[in-house]
């Protein structure tokens, strides 16, 4: 029995060291977000260059779609060194579309909703590594409802409700927060049946990176304070 439970609690361990592994990437991605974006946008011209020239923005979430689905897809064909570059890639082509807010909110709320964001997200993430429940049926629901709402984002780009942005953003942030419990649960799941195969990691922190990237936006769009 006393074999049983130090065999259980290094198992605990391990798993423990390789989520904290996952998040470290997960932060380091964000932050290179943060940087390229705040950099971008200390440079003007670069926005206007970017937002203003459709071939280039069309060109710049083409990329983003592509690196996400080719490392979704060959991630563990890939080496270490190639699947953690393309998710740094990533990273930084987010961070130029992020330029955007720091033109559009204040310094001071986007670093409120960022703190609030980091709060919540570790509050469902507990959760999801805790709980006893399959969130797998919950996981279903919460990507048809993330279709729902991006179905709904499109249309009311024709429509420009304010109304109608205001709650595609709460429904958001309840989708994004269930999603970061369902995911972390899925990576424990996968890291039960697999351990620390191949580039897992890598695609358990692009997971997360996404649930904390939305989240944070659809606050953003509640909570943040507008430049005069």
């Amino acid at each position: 029995m006393e074999e049983v439970v130090k065999h259980t609690k290094k198992e605990s361990v391990a798993f423990a060291n390789y989520l904290s592994g996952i998040f470290a990437w997960m932060f380091a991605g964000l932050t290179l977000s943060g940087i390229v974006g705040y950099l971008i946008a200390a440079a003007g011209d670069s926005v206007k260059a970017i937002f203003y020239n459709p071939i280039a923005l069309i060109g710049l979430v083409i990329l983003q779609l592509g690196l996400v689905i080719f490392l979704s897809a060959r991630i563990m064909k890939l080496s270490a060194v190639a699947a953690r570059g393309l998710f740094m890639a990533y990273a930084a082509t987010v961070g130029v579309t992020f330029s955007i807010i720091f033109l559009t909110y204040t310094s001071t709320s986007i670093m409120r909703v960022f703190f609030i964001t980091a709060s919540m997200f570790a509050i469902m993430a507990f959760i999801g590594y805790t709980t006893k429940k399959d969130l797998s049926k919950l996981g279903m629901l919460l990507l048809m409802g993330l279709i729902g709402i991006i179905i709904a984002s499109l249309v009311n780009i024709f429509l420009k409700s304010s109304g109608l942005e205001l709650v595609i953003s709460y429904i958001g942030v309840v989708i994004f927060l269930g999603l970061t419990a369902y995911d972390i649960q899925k990576i424990k799941k996968i890291y039960a049946q697999f351990g620390n195969a191949g580039n897992l990691a890598v695609l358990g922190a692009l997971s997360l990176y996404l649930d904390f990237l939305n989240l944070f936006l659809f606050l953003l769009r509640i909570f943040g304070a507008g430049r005069d």
